[in-house]
């Protein structure tokens, strides 16, 4: 059942690079890497960048259908860091601070991503966001208060203020 899994992955990917961004696409099984050539009908030579982004977005393990806003929008980027970045912990201490990330039943994490317009993936210590330049902005402090020990409440009522502002400001 897994190559039944694997080829609708593939297909989920391999359609919108080649449909719309009109690249050749193929996978190397030997180094088992994605691999992106232009072909004669590609019209916009970012399109072999939005391919590299969409198809790390989805090997990083965002939603399928976030990865293709990356195909069809411009101003969407992708950036990862560590907490170790942030803040060196170690044991326990990371193991809360991701926990005060993700919140109970992952409740910080979709709030987070609900007011700055982000998608999180959280994967261990590392934290990728996918969003528009200022979005993520906004979603890194929120999350980096969050590691530094901010009650959520306060990181909330932060977050909120800075996005509001934004969105008055376009």
């Amino acid at each position: 059942s897994s190559g039944i899994n694997a080829e609708y992955g593939w297909m989920k990917l391999y359609t919108p690079i080649v449909e719309q961004l009109k690249l050749q696409v193929r996978f190397n099984v030997k180094t088992r890497t994605v691999e992106l050539k232009t072909s004669p009908e590609t019209a916009d030579v970012g399109s072999i960048q939005k391919a590299a982004d969409f198809v790390k977005a989805f090997t990083l393990g965002f939603d399928i259908d976030d990865c293709l806003a990356l195909v069809r929008l411009d101003d969407l980027f992708l950036e990862t860091f560590e907490i170790a970045d942030v803040k060196t912990l170690k044991g326990d201490h990371l193991a809360r601070a991701i926990g005060r990330i993700a919140g109970k039943g992952g409740r910080t994490k979709y709030t987070i991503e609900n007011v700055t317009k982000t998608r999180i993936v959280l994967a261990d210590s590392k934290i990728h966001i996918l969003g528009s330049f200022q979005n993520m902005r906004i979603a890194r402090t929120a999350i980096c208060n969050l590691i530094l020990g901010s009650p959520p409440a306060k990181v909330y009522g932060k977050m909120r203020t800075v996005a509001s502002r934004m969105s008055e400001r376009f």
